[in-house]
């Protein structure tokens, strides 16, 4: 079975790896253009493009798929099936309708909760207790198609990150389970219930702010749902910072007012109730340890408050 790949970050890279060391005919692999990035601009490769060329696959980074000339490309390529996993930009009818199998998306999400963009980041803010990843026929619509759910996992206290590589892990294997049984006819697919349907679109920063207004809980989940591109941010002491982790402490304190000792930095909010900062990244600095950073500190006001 000839098979084409599309993905472009750090989520399609088990997919990508795991059809690179299986039977499968791997013929080319598709991720996004490469991008700028750094104080330099300089343009980068994505995480799916940089280890395709390191297992020597050929790939192209295409700006529209809906281009004549990549159409045809792809045509002749001549896949019988194209996977996608989180490419990055939704495919025209034109492109669905060249592989003889179809195409299938690995989706992070127990369908048909968390159609779209952002499931593993919805799931967690929404205070979801697992999160799933599916196979799924593609289709015009979104995330419409018929599924087959490979795993659930539960969420806890794991970040953004973390679900999402347990989850690219998943949803890797089960992708070569399904491959095998789309070739026999014995893979099971399940038709979505649209009534139970909800959908995830792309975080905002605005999101993932942080304020002493918030319950505990919310701004828990902002931290463990932010990322890179859209980061828990707040002043603390007088200094913007981006927590990268935190967790619910016993202690009690008004909101907005900072406690630091020795080893801990703790944050109050609604309700008196707390949370124990433990990984910040100050503007302009490399992320690391609260404690690290707090022993920086000198004469700073003990307040903390949203990002102005």
């Amino acid at each position: 079975m000839k098979v084409v790949f599309m993905g472009t970050p750090a989520f399609a890279v088990p997919a990508l790896r795991a059809l690179a060391d299986s039977r499968y005919d791997l013929v080319a692999v598709y991720t996004r253009p490469d991008a700028a990035s750094g104080r330099g601009h300089d343009l980068h490769p994505c995480e799916t493009k940089a280890a395709a060329v390191e297992e020597g696959l050929t790939v192209y980074t295409p700006e529209d798929l809906h281009d004549d000339a990549e159409l045809q490309r792809l045509r002749e390529l001549d896949p019988d099936v194209i996977v996608v996993a989180a490419y990055g930009a939704i495919l025209p009818p034109e492109v669905l309708a060249v592989p003889r199998y179809g195409c299938l998306n690995i989706h992070a999400s127990a369908l048909p909760r968390w159609r779209g963009a952002a499931p593993i980041q919805r799931a967690i803010l929404e205070g979801d207790e697992s999160a799933g990843v599916c196979i799924m026929q593609m289709e015009e619509g979104l995330d419409t198609g018929n599924y087959h759910l490979v795993a659930t996992v539960d969420i806890g206290s794991k970040s953004s990150d973390e679900l999402s590589e347990e989850l690219a892990e998943l949803g890797a294997s089960g992708l070569l389970e399904a491959l095998d049984g789309m070739e026999d006819g014995s893979y099971g697919w399940e038709r979505q219930d649209e009534e139970e349907a909800t959908y995830a679109p792309k975080i905002s920063k605005e999101e993932v702010l942080l304020s002493p207004e918030l319950s505990v809980h919310t701004f828990l989940r902002r931290v463990q749902a932010a990322n890179r591109r859209a980061p828990a941010r707040c002043m603390v002491c007088g200094k913007p910072v981006s927590v990268i982790a935190a967790r619910l402490a016993p202690d009690r304190i008004d909101a907005g007012i900072v406690f630091i000792d020795t080893s801990r930095l703790i944050l109050g909010m609604e309700y008196g109730r707390t949370a124990e900062i433990l990984r910040v990244k100050p503007d302009g600095k490399q992320e690391m340890k609260a404690q690290d950073w707090t022993r920086g500190l000198r004469d700073v006001p003990l307040e903390w408050s949203e990002v102005g």
